[in-house]
């Protein structure tokens, strides 16, 4: 048991971590906009495409591989264990894909309206075996 509590705190505390630097995160500022800012070029202008949510499938897809390769520890383990290691993985995962993490905390749905749009089936394995109705309920300041 001493085991499982060291865990718990561990990833309780990497979570707070995560947390902290993100509020520290200097903000994105947008680019000046003025006449001495040359307009784009035809090439620049074709963004990847943003999936609900806000990001880009490469970042979705990174979301799902990383709550795919969670979802056996997360029915092995009581889910008030894997709770903290939800939010420990979403941290990772914004801090990866450079995910604003004061945005996300602002809008923790989010991680629901990605996981919907790019692997419905993985998100709804991964609320099965947390035992929660949506991520956004679990998700502790993001």
């Amino acid at each position: 048991m001493t085991g499982l509590r060291r865990t718990l705190t561990a990833a309780v505390v990497a979570a707070a971590t995560i947390t902290v630097l993100g509020a520290c995160a200097p903000g994105s500022e947008p680019a000046p906009s003025g006449s001495n800012s040359p307009a784009p070029a035809p090439a620049d202008t074709t963004a990847p495409a943003a999936l609900p949510g806000g990001v880009t499938e490469t970042q979705a897809a990174d979301l799902c591989a990383r709550m795919e390769g969670q979802l056996q520890s997360w029915r092995t383990y009581t889910p008030s264990m894997n709770k903290p290691g939800l939010n420990l993985l979403v941290g990772e995962w914004a801090a990866a894909n450079g995910v604003d993490l004061i945005a996300l905390a602002g809008s923790r749905a989010r991680v629901d309206e990605i996981t919907a749009a790019q692997c419905p089936d993985i998100r709804e394995q991964a609320l099965e075996a947390l035992e929660i109705p949506d991520f956004a309920s679990s998700l502790v300041g993001y």
